[in-house]
């Protein structure tokens, strides 16, 4: 049996942990609930039990002993208290942005690369959550036809940007100046998630490319990201546009996607049938329709692919590296 810290559980991602593991059923005995002092001393009804959550300090890992630990409270914090837990014995589950692209930090997605999670020193970084669902249908094609090149292009709801980012979308339909994004996101879209770099990309489009090239261990695949936020409150959308190696029958993608582990295909177009962020939101798989030939190139596929952000862009696949290491 284990005990198991959750660090920024009163935020977004810290409360759908716990609804996350209101459904498992994981040898944990006791689990310890943590934020900042802000929302310290806050009643968290969990399992049966009200929790009062703890001010995470300098000695919260020190003065107890963690197995596990899921982070979400952002990048500043876990550069912080991840070594210190991980120090006192504590493997970290990271969700923050802080360790992705360490080379000394396996980036997992379970389905994906759950072999690189035992490579890990004491912390493991959970993808962004616009490149987990990404993967996932990669891989599936990845294993049978080889991957040559990625185009994304993304539709990413306003959760991704946290609380903030959906009272923005509520704000705005009231007429509100928006607080959040630089511009008004109801009735708009976005062409900007994070900050712009000097080559033109935003973070957001740099995590996308550098993510899925060390997730899946292709460090020279050809890959390249537009996102856009809209006025949508959860799920994200993606049109991802690939070109294989090999040549492929659609009927075999169809099979290839519908074996692999936590994908829904959803594609009947004849009955107006595909992945909708409305169908989705709250759920843990990633839905895959639109399934059709690209023929402007040879070996060309398009897909439409839509996942929750928060559970399985997030909290789901966390608790889903948990689960690899404790059972």
């Amino acid at each position: 049996m284990y005990k198991l810290a959750i660090v920024g559980a009163t935020g977004l991602v810290g409360r759908t942990f716990l609804k996350v593991l209101e459904d498992k059923d994981l040898p944990i005995y006791e689990y310890v609930l943590f934020s900042s002092k802000k929302s310290a001393g806050s009643i968290i009804h969990f399992k049966g039990r009200d929790y009062i959550v703890k001010e995470l300090t300098e000695n919260s890992f020190v003065e107890e002993h963690f197995d596990f630990a899921l982070f979400s409270a952002g990048a500043g914090t876990s550069l912080k208290y991840s070594p210190i837990a991980y120090k006192n014995g504590c493997i970290v589950i990271d969700n923050s942005s802080a360790f992705r692209m360490d080379k000394n930090v396996p980036l997992v997605v379970p389905e994906v690369n759950p072999e690189d999670i035992l490579l890990n020193n004491g912390i493991i970084s959970n993808p962004n959550c616009s490149t987990i669902q990404a993967v996932l249908p990669i891989k599936a094609l990845d294993e049978k036809y080889g991957v040559k090149r990625v185009i994304y292009s993304t539709y990413q709801a306003v959760s991704g940007a946290g609380r903030y980012g959906m009272e923005d979308l509520e704000n705005g339909i009231k007429g509100f100046p928006p607080q959040k994004f630089p511009h008004p996101i109801f009735n708009n879209c976005l062409p900007h998630i994070d900050s712009f770099l000097e080559n033109g990309y935003t973070k957001e489009e740099e995590k996308m490319i550098n993510e899925t090239r060390k997730i899946l261990h292709k460090p020279d695949l050809r890959v390249t990201a537009t996102c856009v936020r809209v006025p949508v409150m959860n799920c994200h959308c993606e049109c991802i546009n690939l070109e294989l190696e090999n040549e492929f029958a659609i009927e075999d993608v169809y099979f290839q996607l519908a074996k692999f582990e936590h994908i829904t295909i959803l594609d009947k177009p004849e009955e107006n049938l595909y992945p909708l962020p409305t169908d989705i939101s709250g759920k843990d798989n990633v839905f895959v329709g639109r399934i059709r030939r690209d023929f402007s190139v040879p070996n060309g596929l398009n897909l439409w692919v839509v996942a929750d952000n928060i559970r399985k862009g997030a909290a789901t696949n966390a608790i889903q590296i948990l689960e690899k290491l404790v059972l």
